[in-house]
């Protein structure tokens, strides 16, 4: 029940955050953010925010340095729409999806080019050794 309870908390805080910044912070250094995940501890006192950053890497670091400038901001914002007790503290963290997502397409692509170049000698080769003379007579026994 409390893991419902913290996915439930988790998206909630997703979209809170999500339409924020859809508005604005008036934060130049703010570029296109999309959050990927929110996770809430299990007291549900601390949420990590999990962002990337459509961009070079100047314009990552200059979005989350724009987004933990403004974590009180969007912790208000979030206090004042959910209807807990307490509010959790919010923790910007750079995802790292796209990048494990670009190792992966990588290794798949030299996967298949060896797979090509195994598929290549494989149609040109012939079998090592001589053919075995016995193979016709122990055919012909098994026919009797």
């Amino acid at each position: 029940m409390a893991g419902e309870r913290q996915a439930r908390l988790a998206d909630r805080i997703r979209v809170i955050i999500a339409e924020r910044l859809e508005k604005g912070l008036r934060d130049p250094r703010l570029g296109f953010v999309t959050l990927t995940d929110v996770r809430v501890s299990g007291d549900l006192q601390h949420a990590s925010v999990f962002y990337t950053v459509l961009g070079t890497e100047e314009e990552r670091i200059a979005s989350g340095a724009a987004l933990a400038s403004a974590t009180g901001l969007l912790r208000s914002e979030v206090g004042k729409q959910l209807s807990t007790r307490l509010v959790p503290t919010l923790e910007f963290i750079p995802d790292a999806l796209p990048e494990n997502a670009d190792h992966i397409a990588a290794l798949l692509r030299e996967a298949r080019e060896r797979d090509a170049e195994v598929a290549k000698l494989a149609s040109s080769a012939s079998h090592a050794g001589d053919a075995d003379p016995y193979v016709r007579a122990e055919e012909a026994d098994d026919e009797k």
